[in-house]
Parts: structure tokens; sequence; C-alpha cells
């Protein structure tokens, strides 16, 4: 009798821990490695470094929260890079014309490119894997195709300043991904499409059900999907100075998976972290720099990253199943 009683207490202890791990764990994770840095990295404390590390954060936090409205509904964007890549081929093509044209076209591609993934995902009924991993394969290829399989140097003043300048002290790309994670906390929270979102992500069909307008919904969240994905390829190629297709965005849809399940989002959809998503970025940049400073090679960052992808789905299930 005692045995069973405490059988569900136990689970129910161990759902609490779970629950817990999936909606705080990775503020706990993030002081965890900032102290580990700060007792056995050396000159973790610089400004410069502070800099250099909120720099690379950018455009994961900005793909990431994309990604992010994405899973809010049950679905995934796998293209996320290849539509950073496609961005940055544009680029070259259109800075003769003018700064601000050539992001504008960025933007476009990466509108494009969403809707295209919204119209396969809603229209189409494909799977959300399926859809966007045509777009994986054929929009890195098609970038490739623009840049003529090559590296294109930039060198346009005005926008490589997106990438190196600085506003009131702070980087123009951190700046950016600041407000854009402002903007989708409000859309998530204050307007009726992100409060359609997380229904939609809860239970589609009874969200069809209820009248919601699912199909535009969704194609509206891959389209922004998109966007800030193209964001993020105009501000990773101002940074490099050059745009290089056959790299730009790579594997940014692991980056952007993780930090999004290590932020709290669930894959099962139903809601969305955006305060989490934003320190799960910073948690991947984290365990990148510290592998990377301690002599470890790229490949072992790669392999911690689908770890904690692993514990955070562990998590996020044991959390659902109570």
């Amino acid at each position: 009798m005692t045995s069973t009683a405490t059988a569900p207490a136990t689970r129910s202890g161990r759902g609490r821990k779970t629950g817990w791990l999936q909606a705080y764990g990775v503020y706990l994770a993030v002081v965890v490695l900032i102290v580990f840095n700060l007792l056995f990295t050396a000159n973790f404390l610089s400004g410069a470094n502070f800099r250099t590390q909120l720099l690379q954060a950018a455009p994961v936090c900005i793909v990431a929260l994309g990604m992010a409205l994405v899973i809010g509904t049950e679905g995934v964007d796998l293209s996320v890079g290849a539509v950073m890549a496609l961005s940055a081929a544009i680029i070259p093509l259109y800075l003769g014309y003018g700064v601000f044209l050539s992001i504008l076209m960025a933007l476009a591609a990466g509108l494009l490119a969403g809707l295209f993934n919204g119209f396969l995902v809603a229209y189409i009924g494909i799977q959300p894997i399926v859809a966007t991993l045509a777009l994986l394969v054929g929009g890195r290829g098609l970038a490739l195709v623009i840049a003529e399989g090559r590296l294109v140097e930039v060198r346009n003043p005005e926008f490589l300043s997106l990438g190196n300048d600085d506003l009131f002290g702070i980087p123009i790309s951190v700046l950016v991904a600041a407000v854009l994670s402002v903007v989708v906390g409000l859309l998530v929270r204050r307007t009726t499409f992100g409060r359609r979102l997380v229904a939609i992500g809860g239970n589609r069909s009874a969200s069809t059900l209820a009248g919601l307008p699912v199909k535009p919904v969704l194609m509206g969240v891959y389209a922004l999907c998109g966007v800030f994905a193209a964001v993020a390829g105009v501000l990773a190629t101002a940074r490099l100075g050059a745009s290089d297709p056959a790299d730009t965005g790579m594997l940014m849809e692991l980056s952007a998976i993780t930090a999004v399940v290590v932020g709290g989002t669930p894959l099962t959809g139903g809601r969305v972290r955006v305060l989490g998503t934003v320190m799960g970025a910073v948690l991947m940049q984290l365990v990148h720099a510290t592998l990377i400073k301690h002599d470890l090679p790229d490949s072992t960052a790669q392999m911690v990253q689908a770890a904690i992808i692993v514990v955070a789905v562990y998590a996020a299930r044991e959390r659902s199943s109570r």
C-alpha cells in the first residue's frame, strides 16, 4: 500500500524537476558557463570579448526567434541556413543601386522563401520537416548559382557598418536582435495573431473547428521565419565583409532549434518562450566559445549541441507526460 502511494508522488516529484529544468534550466546553464569562464578562461571579462560574444550570438538569436514562432505551431523550419545564404548571395547584386535596395531585396527573398514553406505546409499539407527540407537543399543551391559558386567581397562602407559599428555603444546587430526580441515578445503575448499561433500549436484540429484562420496564420509564421533568417544573413554578410553562400548559415538550423528547445519552447507546440529563446542563443554561443577557447575542435561543439537538445527534448517529454 505504501509503495503504491509513493509511486505517484515519486513521478510527480520527478515531473516537477523536469518541468523546472525545461523552464529555467537555460538560465542556470548560462550562469554556470559564465562562472566557469570567469575562473578558467583568460581575458573572459574583457570588453572586447563580451562584444565578440554578443556579435556572434546575434544572428543565432534572430534566427531562433523566427524558429520559435514556427515551433510554437508544432512545426519546424530546416531551411533557415539556406535562406541566410540566399540573402547573402543577393546583396552584392543590388549594392550598386544603394544599401537600402540591396537589403530590401535580401529581405524580399527571405519573405518569398518563407511564404513558399508556409504554402507547402498550410495549403498543400506537406509535413513541415519535409517541406522545409526541400528549400534547405534547393535554397543553398540557388544561392550558389546566383553567386556563381564563389565568395564575393563586399566593400561598401555603409553596408559593412551594419556588422561592425556601434550605436549608443552597442553593436548594431545586437541592437537589431534586441529590438526583434521585444517585437516577437509583444507579438506572442499582446496580439491576436500571437494568441492564434499558440492555439494552433496546442490543438490544430480544435482551432480549425473554432473557426480560427489556421492556414493564413501558418503562412504568416513561416513568412516571418524567412524574413528573420534573411535579416541574420544580411548582418552575417556585413560582419564578414563578403557574400559566401557556401558557408553562410551552415548548420544554423541546428543552433536555432537547440536555442528554442533549450529555452523552454516544446517541440509539440502550444507555447513560445521568447526570453528563454534569447538565453538559449546566448548559451549556444557560450558553449561554442568555451570549447574553442579551451582548444577543442568545432566538431566537439556540434556534438555538445546535439547532446544539449536531446536533454532538452527529454525534459519536455517528461513534463508533457505528467
